[in-house]
């Protein structure tokens, strides 16, 4: 005979705190109707979390302290996070080991400055150009003896070489100089060479997505495209000033950003270079280097000013500023390829780390901590565009020369544009077209 009996069962996670187990959980109706002062509490949670948010914004993390001379060029290990390879001015290369904040490896690559260093897609080598007219090629795991660690190649050229990039997929790597060389790195010549009548070359770098595709910077202001399979570059884009590098961004084939020289950088479409999609104004002084977050949404600049700045790829104006007081002129950036930290290198010979997010907590959060976090960043969200919360989140507190010069530099675009104003009032009607801030520094371009 069965007999069926009922139960009353309670689980105790429902209605007691997971920490205090004194504390009861209360139900909650969630009638809009019942709770009249919803928003007043949610803009007040807004507040407070965008003041916490500035409270813990601590970003700086540490330094790596090594070199004997100013920080030339990084690159970031394609397959390990933890790596990170820098060149000085001194011909040294050092590899580092961030977890340990160490130099695992040095390596006397050059006489004079390294200009440029790569590793290749599958790990198995470090390329290395500098101011000797060399390209050498190391090995990645140190030899037996470090003190007498030789090149496993090298390859003299007829010039020097400023800048080096490797191919994301094939044994192929692009140096510039007087010139564009596609180098096979079975092979002691190029395999092609690249030309448009222009002066000296001092940036190149392969698109990540469409890897055929590379860009370079020149010293008479052209930005040029060129394509792996074709015999004659692609396109050139004239600015009104230089452009230090250029940027390929990860997760959109066709959009880079480049690196001026007036203070300001630009996002251009391949496909339509005739107008830039968007200009990023905040710095005071010229921008050296960018680099991408793995996410695309983001990317990081160093500039002359001796401050970084985060961009998104789709604003004018920098949502963060880091600096120090012992910090340099910044002549190279990078994002980790965990999108967490960015790595700055600059003239007083030292290596920063910084968070990507200034006031994230770093270790494991528990569960309630990330609903938190994740509540909190809603809430600012949402009320992002009320002026209190606007003003909080968007104040930051910069160098004294940063300052000033940021008030100069809006009087001189101010006065700019009362004297545009001025012109048109006192000439006939359209005899002075309005050019829109997008198109202003572009001077033109060839295909």
């Amino acid at each position: 005979m069965n007999i069926k009996v009922k139960v009353l069962s309670r689980n105790p996670d429902d209605y007691l705190r997971e920490t205090k187990h004194d504390i009861h959980r209360l139900p909650r109706n969630y009638d809009p109707t019942l709770h009249p002062f919803e928003a007043n509490r949610e803009y007040t949670r807004a507040l407070n979390a965008t003041k916490l948010d500035r409270i813990f914004a601590k970003p700086f993390l540490g330094a790596l302290d090594g070199h004997s001379d100013s920080v030339q060029c990084m690159s970031k290990h394609p397959k390990s996070l933890s790596t990170l390879l820098s060149g000085s001015c001194d011909g040294q290369v050092k590899v580092w080991n961030l977890a340990t904040r160490k130099c695992v490896r040095t390596l006397n690559a050059h006489r004079g400055f390294v200009r440029g260093i790569t590793v290749d897609r599958n790990c198995e080598y470090i390329l290395t150009v500098g101011n000797d007219q060399t390209i050498k090629q190391w090995g990645m795991e140190p030899a037996a003896s470090r003190e007498l660690e030789e090149p496993v190649n090298t390859i003299i050229g007829k010039t020097v070489f400023t800048s080096i990039d490797h191919h994301w997929k094939d044994p192929v790597y692009a140096t510039c100089g007087q010139q564009v060389d596609l180098w096979d790195t079975s092979r002691a010549d190029p395999v092609r060479s690249f030309t448009w009548g222009t002066d000296s070359i001092q940036s190149v770098k392969f698109n990540p997505v469409e890897t055929n595709i590379l860009a370079s910077c020149t010293q008479d202001r052209h930005i040029v495209l060129y394509d792996t399979r074709e015999v004659t570059p692609l396109r050139k884009l004239t600015l009104a000033m230089r452009t230090n590098t250029v940027a390929w961004n990860p997760m959109e084939a066709f959009i880079f950003t480049a690196a001026n020289e007036d203070y300001q950088l630009y996002t251009f479409d391949m496909r339509r270079l005739d107008e830039a999609i968007c200009v990023h104004r905040d710095h005071v002084s010229a921008v050296i280097d960018v680099d991408y977050s793995p996410t695309g949404k983001e990317f990081v600049t160093g500039s002359f000013d001796k401050s970084i700045r985060i961009f998104p790829t789709t604003e004018s104006r920098s949502r963060e500023v880091y600096h120090t007081k012992r910090m340099r002129h910044v002549s190279c950036v990078k994002w980790s390829l965990d999108n967490r930290y960015i790595l700055c290198g600059s003239d007083e010979m030292n290596i920063r780390i910084w968070k990507a997010s200034a006031s994230e907590k770093l270790g494991k959060l528990d569960k309630r901590e990330e609903s938190t976090v994740e509540y909190s960043n809603k809430l600012r969200e949402k009320f992002a565009h009320h002026p209190q919360v606007r003003r909080i989140a968007r104040h930051r507190h910069v160098p004294r020369s940063i300052y000033h010069e940021t008030k100069i530099i809006k009087e001189q675009l101010t006065s700019r544009k009362r004297k545009e104003t001025n012109r048109r009032k006192n000439n006939k009607p359209e005899s002075i077209p309005v050019v829109p801030i997008k198109k202003k520094a572009i001077v033109g371009e060839v295909e």
